[in-house]
C-alpha cells in the first residue's frame, strides 16, 4: 500500500476534546459509511454520544466517511480507525473448497465448476476495489457473475444459496457460511473533506481509540 496511506495509518489524532456547541444547539456531524463499513457506525453513533454531537446521516457530501479500504484515487485527509480481513465466502453445503489464489482467480474468472454461482459487487464499491487488486490481478470477473447491491445482500445470499461464492468482509461473515480464501487486509479509513475541527476531531480521535 502506498506510503501515503502508511503515513496516515500510523497517525493518530488526538482531538478528543468534547465538541464546542452553538449556542443553545448541539453540534451536527454528517456522516456516511460504505455498506462494508456500516458495522463502525455503532462505534461512530456511541463516540457521538459520548460527546453530545447529533449525526445526520447523508450520502450527500458527508463530513466522515467511512469506508474500507484507501480510493484509487485519495485527495482528502484519511485516518485509520480499524483493520477488516476480505474473504471468498461460500454456504457450508457449497461443492467450493479452500483455493489458492491460482483457483480464486480462475472461478471469479468463469473457469471454475459451471455449477457455482459466482457472486460480486459494482466496480467501484470499496470491496470490489480492494477484490480486484488483492485477487483478480487486473484479470476479469466472468460476465456471468451476479451483481450485490450491499455487503448485507451478500451475505444473505450466501447465506441462503449453496451454490453461491462471494467476497465478504470478516464482520459480515455470519450464519450459515464458510471461509474458502482470504484476499488480504485492509484498513478501514474515515474521510474527511478538510482536516478536522471540532466536532469531526472528536469523532474521529474516539474512533481512533475504540
Amino acid at each position: 500500500m502506498r506510503k501515503s496511506l502508511l503515513f496516515l495509518c500510523s497517525f493518530i489524532l488526538f482531538a478528543c476534546a468534547p465538541a464546542t456547541q452553538t449556542t443553545a444547539q448541539q453540534q451536527v456531524v454528517t456522516v456516511y459509511a460504505s455498506s462494508a463499513a456500516e458495522p463502525w457506525m455503532s462505534e461512530l453513533f456511541a463516540c457521538a454520544d459520548q460527546q453530545s454531537i447529533i449525526l445526520n446521516v447523508t450520502a450527500n457530501s458527508p463530513q466522515i466517511y467511512l469506508r474500507v479500504g484507501e480510493p484509487e484515487n485519495l485527495v482528502f485527509p484519511a485516518y485509520q480507525i480499524d483493520e477488516e480481513r476480505i474473504f471468498i465466502v461460500t454456504h457450508r453445503e457449497s461443492p467450493v473448497q479452500n483455493l489458492s489464489l491460482a483457483e480464486a482467480q480462475a472461478l471469479f474468472a468463469g473457469g471454475g465448476d459451471a455449477s457455482v454461482q459466482v457472486w460480486v459487487y459494482a466496480k467501484d464499491v470499496d470491496l470490489q476495489i480492494l477484490f480486484d487488486q488483492f485477487v483478480m490481478k487486473e484479470r476479469s470477473v466472468t460476465s456471468s457473475a451476479r451483481l450485490a447491491s450491499s455487503a448485507q445482500e451478500m451475505s444473505d445470499v450466501l447465506n441462503a444459496e449453496s451454490n453461491a461464492v462471494g467476497i465478504l468482509p470478516e464482520h459480515w461473515k455470519t450464519g450459515n457460511v464458510r471461509e474458502v480464501y482470504l484476499a488480504g487486509t485492509a484498513p478501514v479509513l474515515a474521510i474527511t473533506q478538510m482536516e478536522p475541527q471540532n466536532g469531526v476531531a472528536a469523532l474521529i480521535g474516539c474512533l481512533q481509540r475504540y
